[in-house]
């Protein structure tokens, strides 16, 4: 097995699963960046790596357009369901891998990265958007763990995890290839060498969570590190094994915790 290089089966399958298995983003990012960015609903909105829409649903009211770009068709079809079930019809979902930014899109006030930053052609894309933002324009990353948070009545992570390793080995698997020092960091020094000044950052306090047993399956299988394909013909062993062990822990079915505070930096050119 190769280290690790982007190819289309990253999240394969788990379209599905992220919606439910990841907490929203708060209200409070939209209004906290509103005040800052004085956002006032003109303008566009580009979400680079949108997967289902998470962060692009979120802001889509504070802007005339939202256009969502992904790489994976599934996460943009359930975006488009997730968009038409709000009621939400300013959004366009764009099929397209970031690396081909700009392309013919135009300008944008916002382009946002959320949880998406780390699998991309970092300098690249960087350099890309900083040519895409109109004037007064400003480019935000989202540093959040959506998928997981801590507390006394959490589900027992250290223990799905390890039954993950059991299935899929010790080394963090993603897509085709593997991680063995997971995914890259130190995205303040991209930013700023593709001519961004900053970060403004804007904390946001966690959200304490409840879930049950199936909003923690979904969460495992949200992963690009235990997403269904991994699994191929022992998927379902899996989460047999899963919902035991979850079982084990909380016998209703009950599970809360608490999730890690948000960062939302904003770069400007």
């Amino acid at each position: 097995m190769t280290t690790w290089s982007w190819d289309p089966s990253l999240y394969s399958g788990s379209a599905a699963y992220y919606a439910r298995g990841r907490a929203g983003y708060p209200q409070v990012i939209a209004e906290a960046l509103s005040a800052e960015l004085e956002l006032d609903g003109s303008g566009r909105l580009l979400d680079v790596g949108c997967g289902p829409g998470s962060l692009t649903l979120l802001l889509a009211g504070c802007f005339e357009e939202a256009v969502g770009l992904d790489a994976d068709p599934d996460m943009l079809a359930e975006a488009a369901r997730l968009a038409s079930e709000a009621g939400i019809r300013n959004c366009r979902w764009l099929q397209r891998r970031a690396e081909d930014l700009p392309g013919d899109l135009g300008g944008f006030r916002l382009v946002t990265f959320a949880q998406s930053f780390h699998w991309l052609d970092r300098p690249r894309v960087a350099a890309a958007v900083h040519g895409m933002l109109a004037a007064g324009g400003a480019c935000v990353h989202v540093h959040a763990a959506t998928h997981q948070g801590a507390g006394e009545t959490a589900p027992p992570h250290d223990a799905i995890t390890d039954l993950v390793r059991r299935y899929l080995g010790p080394v963090r698997r993603a897509g085709q290839g593997v991680l063995p020092d997971g995914t890259a960091s130190g995205e303040a020094e991209i930013y700023r060498a593709a001519g961004f000044r900053g970060p403004r950052r804007l904390e946001v306090p966690g959200p304490v969570v409840t879930r049950d047993a199936d909003d923690v399956v979904a969460a495992v299988f949200s992963l690009s590190s235990s997403a269904p394909h991994l699994f191929g013909d022992r998927l379902a062993g899996f989460e047999t094994e899963l919902r035991e062990l979850l079982h084990e822990a909380s016998p209703d079915g009950t599970f809360r915790e608490q999730l890690r505070e948000i960062a939302v930096d904003v770069w400007r050119p």
